[in-house]
């Protein structure tokens, strides 16, 4: 009777574990965060579907290699879907541009690497180059718990930046905040 007892026990256990497994996200694979610390392959769920209008104080590119309503091809992996997608060209501007690691002000799984923020998204750094190692506190939204948040600078760029606007995972985005100039090419 007792060894009855447990083993009903241990299959009632497992199974609301397999249950409870089975249910502990909403999202599939293809829009899934990715909670390894890298934000590669970013699900469309955390992003807003339009990043909305360049920040206040940045300079427009006043000769880029892609104007605003150039197609492009993007060759950048941020998100899920994104390499490889046509886009349309909504921004271009000349500002630094950084790659950046944070832990998100609202408790979510700290990020490594997050494709890019502009100096204009970066709070009381003023208009010199941030340098790699240093803590910045983001002024950006791009992200759930992004604004606020404490973060190390990566790397940087001064390459023209783009916001573009693109079809991905059937979702459509626009003004894409950011990619890099050596993140597209011309369409084909």
């Amino acid at each position: 009777m007792t060894r009855r007892l447990v083993t009903l026990a241990a299959v009632a256990l497992l199974g609301g574990a397999l249950s409870l497994t089975a249910c502990s996200s909403d999202q599939d694979d293809s829009t899934a965060t990715d909670t390894s610390g890298s934000d590669a392959h970013m699900g469309h769920m955390d992003h807003p579907a339009d990043g909305g209008p360049a920040p206040e104080g940045i300079t427009e590119a006043e000769d880029p290699d892609y104007p605003v309503g150039t197609e492009v091809l993007l060759t950048a992996d941020h998100m899920a879907g994104m390499d490889g997608a046509t886009a349309t060209v909504s921004g271009a501007f000349d500002t630094y541009t950084y790659s950046v690691s944070y832990t998100p002000t609202d408790g979510g799984e700290p990020v490594s690497d997050h494709k890019w923020v502009v100096q204009e998204e970066l709070a009381d750094v003023g208009d010199e180059r941030v340098a790699d190692g240093e803590t910045v506190t983001l002024g950006a939204e791009h992200m759930p718990g992004m604004d606020g948040a404490e973060a190390t600078v990566d790397s940087s760029t001064d390459e023209t930046v783009y916001m573009v606007d693109y079809e991905a995972d059937g979702m459509t985005m626009t003004n894409h905040k950011w990619v890099t100039e050596s993140e597209i090419r011309p369409a084909e």
